[in-house]
């Protein structure tokens, strides 16, 4: 990789980024910022999935370079998995008002300490809801949702279509191995590879990176 934190503005969100709590390896989050900071088409950066802005930040490093907005898209319910009874469940994160989860008062946080809310901006509510609105062509869009295989098509119908020709899909946790994990995200690269309108970036550990070429 080349470029990377170009600027003191962009060093600091990169570091901001690895010291924010979160699920993406270093390399997965460098990978992402690249990605990002080399889209050759306009448009903003989109992310479905945002837990507490780990992500978010390493797309916000690429914008501030790059003069663009990141838009992240989550409910702040959390995932399946972070619900009581489940692996990632976290019992601090629940609202006790409403007893449920909400993760948005702890990524409006990351955000805030990393300096990036005049880049970032969120989007409260769920994906197939937003995405109706949403007209204006993306430069890249992260999927980084829900990933049962009913959520996980559910957001590439959602949010694919809207990827201008030349932007950058990216799509987390990718394994092709079920012994690895789940099998949504896998799904939605190979459908998504399948339909002959991306090319394939190189990827780095469960992210992988395609190019649209047509639409």
């Amino acid at each position: 990789m080349t470029g990377l934190g170009q600027g003191r503005e962009g060093t600091d969100l990169l570091a901001a980024a690895a010291a924010a709590p979160g699920f993406m390896p270093a390399d997965e989050g460098l990978a992402l910022y690249e990605a990002a900071r080399t889209v050759a088409v306009p448009g903003p950066l989109l992310e479905i999935g945002s837990w507490m802005g780990k992500s978010a930040l390493y797309l916000a490093a690429a914008a501030r370079e790059t003069g663009r907005r990141v838009v992240t898209v989550d409910h702040h319910r959390g995932s399946e998995e972070h619900q009581p009874g489940w692996e990632y469940h976290d019992p601090a994160l629940v609202d006790p008002l409403v007893g449920r989860l909400d993760t948005l008062p702890a990524f409006r946080r990351t955000i805030a300490a990393a300096g990036a809310e005049d880049v970032v901006v969120a989007v409260v509510t769920r994906s197939e809801l937003l995405a109706p609105l949403w007209s204006t062509p993306l430069a890249l869009l992260f999927l980084d949702g829900s990933h049962t295989e009913e959520s996980a098509r559910r957001d590439q119908d959602a949010w694919v279509a809207k990827l201008a020709v030349g932007g950058t899909l990216a799509v987390h946790d990718v394994f092709p191995d079920p012994a690895d994990g789940g099998q949504a995200p896998f799904g939605v690269y190979t459908r998504v590879l399948a339909s002959g309108e991306f090319t394939e970036l190189p990827g780095t550990g469960s992210l992988r990176l395609l190019r649209r070429t047509t639409g």
